[in-house]
Formats: C-alpha cells, structure tokens, sequence
C-alpha cells in the first residue's frame, strides 16, 4: 500500500477499482486490508481504503484517537489524493468516523453507508460488559498471540452457526492479518480513549445527505436497537436489517448483502 501525507499524519491507503470514488472505512483495531474479501462486490467504485491512525502502515502518533480526529484523517486523505467529493462506506467504529466525517466535512461526502455503528451517548444501547471485555482483550492480544485473539474474537463477529458452518474464517482472517504489521496494544488503549468520548446523537440530523444503515439482527458488539437510534436522528436515512446476521454481517450473505449495498449507492 502506498503512503500519503494527510494533514499531520502519513496514511496507508491502496485504491481498487474504477468508477465513482467510495472511501471504505475500517473498524477499531483492523488494518485496510480487512476490505479486501468485499472489494471485488464493490463493483463500479474507485474504493479507497486505509490504515486508520496506529494500524497497519500508518503513522502511531502519541496521545488519543478521538473518533472527530480520525475523522479529519479521513478527509485530509481525500484531499491528499484530489478527490473533493465521495460516497463513503464505514463499518462499526468506521461507521463512527464515517458520521463524523459526514458532519465536518459534509461538502466531501455525497451519500453515506454505516455499517454495524453507533451513535454514542445516553442513546446508545450498549453491549454486556463481558461483550466488551472479550473485544479489548482480544485486539490486545492481536500483535502477540493472533491465533488466541482470534479464537476470542471470532465468536463476538459472527453468529455460532455460522462459525461452525464456516471453520475457514480463523485461516483466512489470519492471513490478512499476517499481510501488515499487527496492531499494537497501545493503539488499542489510545482509541478506547477516544471511543469513550464520542457521541453523534444530537448532530445527526446535520447529516443531510443520502444515508443507508445496515445492521445485523444477531449483532453481539453493536445491538440492533442502535440502528433505529441512528434512523431516527437522520432525516434522509434507510434501514437495512439483515436476518440471521451477526456484526460480521457481510459474512452472511456477501454477494447479496453488497448488491443491495452497490445498488442504493448508485441509485440517483
């Protein structure tokens, strides 16, 4: 993945495909490269995707990752590779940032996808403190012992069934992993930080352009519930509940899943 200077920090970033620009933002403590399965459904987007801050290649600055910071990461990348406009498609703390890069920079963003994301705040429907514990130790474990991490972490992303379905997610997600350097445990303390300040509920409704919220019905790491919250506070937003779905929703059904997704995004 090349390297670009985006505002006070270096992001790795790499582009797939040819059409519209799409800036696919990933969750907390997973590298771009986590896009990679879904890119070749993406089809008809130029698909930007990158290294948050203290992830992959990108630079580890010092003190907290707030998610309006990552946010501006966002937007200087954007500006870095001359693009003025895109849609953009973040999933869980991605969806995150994606709100607030829809916020600050609302002239950059023409149509808006949150994936398995919250709003923050008293609004938010939170999950179990044991749901929560497992995730940090999990990303904590990830540069040491990936095989432990995973073995945490894998049942927090996907339904039980389906992960007996499916014994070649543990393979697969490793070799991704193996592809850049593994996150660091500070990253995760930094970013903890900085989710535990965030809350979008009372400026969602300066979101004004388009907005597709797509969930899982079985999400274990972001209740359901939060996506009514997000519906309700965006005026022009949708709803796409997916049955059987755990927060790794796109496993499900990810042919059918991102042809829904591509379809919305193209629509006028």
């Amino acid at each position: 993945m090349p390297k670009i200077q985006a505002g006070t920090i270096s992001l790795h970033y790499d582009i797939f495909g040819a059409g519209d620009p799409l800036l696919l933002i990933m969750g907390f403590g997973m590298p771009g490269v986590a896009w990679i399965p879904v890119l070749p459904l993406l089809t008809g987007f130029k698909c930007v995707y990158f290294d948050n801050r203290g992830t992959g290649n990108s630079d580890r600055p010092e003190g907290i990752y707030t998610v309006p910071a990552m946010a501006d990461d966002a937007s200087a990348l954007l500006t870095a590779l001359g693009i003025e406009r895109a849609k953009v498609y973040g999933v869980s703390m991605g969806g995150m940032i994606g709100q607030e890069l829809a916020i600050r920079h609302p002239d950059q963003v023409t149509k808006l996808v949150l994936g398995c994301t919250m709003s923050g705040g008293a609004q938010a429907r939170m999950a179990s403190f044991d749901v929560l514990e497992k995730l940090i130790v999990s990303v904590k474990k990830m540069a040491s012992s990936p095989d432990e991490a995973l073995e945490t972490l894998i049942p927090l992303l996907y339904p039980p069934e389906f992960v007996a379905a499916h014994p070649e997610i543990k393979p697969m997600m490793i070799a991704g992993l193996a592809m850049v350097p593994a996150t660091p445990p500070e990253t995760a303390d930094r970013t903890i930080a900085g989710l535990m300040q965030f809350n979008t509920w009372e400026r969602l409704p300066n979101i004004k352009c388009p907005t597709l919220i797509v969930h899982g019905e079985l999400d274990l790491l972001m209740p359901p519930a939060n996506a009514e919250v997000i519906k309700a506070q965006i005026p022009n937003s949708e709803l796409l509940m997916l049955p059987g779905a755990g927060h790794g929703y796109w496993a499900s059904d990810p042919v059918g899943t991102h042809r829904q997704i591509v379809d919305w995004l193209k629509a006028a």
